[in-house]
Formats: C-alpha cells, structure tokens, sequence
C-alpha cells in the first residue's frame, strides 16, 4: 500500500475508535491483546488464526515500548492479514527498513502514536527531532518515520538522519 493509502486508512481508525492509545484501539477493533511474560528475545507478534486476530506483547518492556509494538502489531493487522494466516508472515525485527512489510507496519504505528498537527507545532515552537520524540513519548526512530512519511504526504520536513533500522538490537528490558 503506498503512503497516502496507510495514512488515510490509519486515520480512519483513529477516528472510528477515537483513541491513539495502540492497546485500546487493538482491543477496539476486535484484536485480542495477550501478555505474554516468556518471551525474552521478542518484544512481540501478531497472528491471525481461525477467524481470531491476536496480538502478543512482552510486558517486561516500558510503557513507551510497548504501546510502539502493540502499534506496529496492529499495522501487520491492517496490512498483512492474509499472510499471518497464511504462516508467511515472520518478525525478525521491528524496525528492519529493509523489510517492506516492516516499514509499512512501522508507518502505521507512526500515525497512530503521533499526531501530526502536535507534531508540528512542537517544530514551530523549534524543538528538534530528539526534543519532539521526548515530548510525544515516542522513540526517535519512530518519529522519523512519521516526518518521512509526512514528507511523502507533500510535506517538506528537514530530516536530520534517516531512522536506525538496527535499533532494537540493543534494547534492554
């Protein structure tokens, strides 16, 4: 799915469930949200199997990291459906912008965890990249995603460095 078509299609979820809180609008659209306290290496997964959409989250994260993964577990809902019922759908890591299908799920999560007009105003206010990811509690990388994508929207955003597609390696929980 191009640009214009994850946004427009995020935001209409956004607004049909009225929340940008990635674990209510996932419970809201009929996803069931699992904690799963084992899991020491992944951070988390989704699955669609016998009609049931379902996402599980390491809880042993903070609170940021886990609203960015239920965030991009949701993407792979609204984009790649068909493939996690089809086993073809494999999460290696979160942010690998070498994976079409992770980057799309990572654009989703962008637009539901920021907005874009709060966005922007803390630009106009001058605060940078790092500054506006403290502010909207969101990791950097995540941010620059959304300006990215913003900027295929017709913005024109100043992008200080492209987002670490390996950052995730070294989280520590």
């Amino acid at each position: 799915m191009d640009s214009y078509g994850i946004y427009r299609q995020t935001n209409n979820l956004i607004q049909k469930h009225g929340t940008r809180n990635s674990v209510k609008l996932a419970e809201s659209m009929g996803i069931i949200v699992y904690d799963a306290p084992d899991f020491t290496d992944l951070l988390g997964m989704y699955t669609y199997r016998w009609k049931h959409r379902l996402i599980f989250l390491n809880p042993n994260v903070n609170e940021t990291l886990y609203n960015m993964v239920c965030g991009h577990e949701i993407g792979h809902d609204m984009l790649h459906r068909k493939l996690a019922g089809e086993n073809e759908l494999k999460e290696f890591e979160l942010f690998n912008m070498n994976s079409l299908m992770e980057y799309e799920a990572n654009a989703v999560n962008a637009h539901i965890l920021i907005d874009e007009n709060e966005m922007i105003e803390y630009f106009k206010q001058g605060f940078d990249i790092a500054q506006v990811a403290a502010m909207l509690k969101v990791n950097i990388n995540l941010l620059l995603i959304k300006v990215q994508e913003m900027n295929r929207l017709g913005m024109n955003f100043k992008i200080p460095y492209s987002p670490d597609a390996q950052f995730f390696r070294g989280t520590k929980y």
